[in-house]
């Protein structure tokens, strides 16, 4: 029978150290001692280390989406309430402890430096997410997105709030004191929701619309005065 309680001591133990050096320098020995458990735990309990890594991935997203769940979406809604449920949900989970637990360090070298549980992520979590999102676009939008446009509009408002946890150091250093109150996260959140619906309202009659118009070789490369 498997004790959970040494089980869970070990995924606590794998988290900091997995969070800290990532899965290829994360030793089963060191896990192991940090959890003060004989090394054949850890196939005992996980089979093997990668096995370890995933329960280990998994277990901070659900700790962090316990603590910031994202709102339940009731069809009465308005689709412009979803929206900024929706971003003021993400940029709490996004910038919520800036001292980074390591369930958010972990998350977030995952994210960026991804391995087999980028996978695993994406299909559990982000995807589901991310369709709850376009569903709240195909409300707002003024007649039918093409599909590489609807995706685009997705992603523009994840990369507005992602800025704010990728960024945030420097958006404090250019931010004047004065004006800092004005970026707490209901502040931020009722700018970028408002900023979205005003494009996504006339983007779909728009999208046809080429910007970048073709200026000849001349203007793209212009000679040196």
């Amino acid at each position: 029978m498997v004790d959970e309680s040494t089980k869970n001591r070990i995924l606590q133990a794998a988290g900091p150290i997995f969070a800290d050096v990532g899965y290829e320098h994360a030793t089963v020995r060191e896990i192991c001692g940090a959890a003060d458990v004989n090394v054949a735990s850890i196939k005992y309990y996980f089979g093997d280390k990668k096995n370890l890594y995933l329960e280990t991935v998994r277990q901070a997203r659900n700790m962090r989406a316990e603590r910031y769940p994202f709102p339940q979406m009731a069809a009465e809604t308005s689709a412009e309430e979803k929206l900024y449920d929706f971003v003021s949900a993400l940029l709490r989970r996004l910038t919520a402890l800036q001292a980074a637990p390591w369930q958010v360090k972990l998350l977030m070298r995952e994210l960026m430096d991804p391995t087999d549980a980028c996978r695993m992520l994406v299909k559990d979590y982000f995807q589901p997410m991310f369709d709850s999102l376009l569903g709240v676009v195909d409300q707002l939008v003024e007649g039918p997105l093409e599909p590489d446009k609807r995706l685009k509009a997705g992603f523009s408002i994840i990369g507005q709030c992602l800025h704010y946890r990728y960024g945030n150091e420097v958006v404090n250093l250019m931010v004047p004191p004065e004006h800092r109150a004005a970026f707490e996260v209901e502040q931020i959140a009722d700018h970028i929701t408002r900023f979205c619906l005003s494009g996504l309202r006339g983007y779909a009659a728009d999208s046809t619309k080429e910007i970048r118009q073709d200026r000849g070789p001349a203007a793209e490369h212009p000679s040196e005065p």
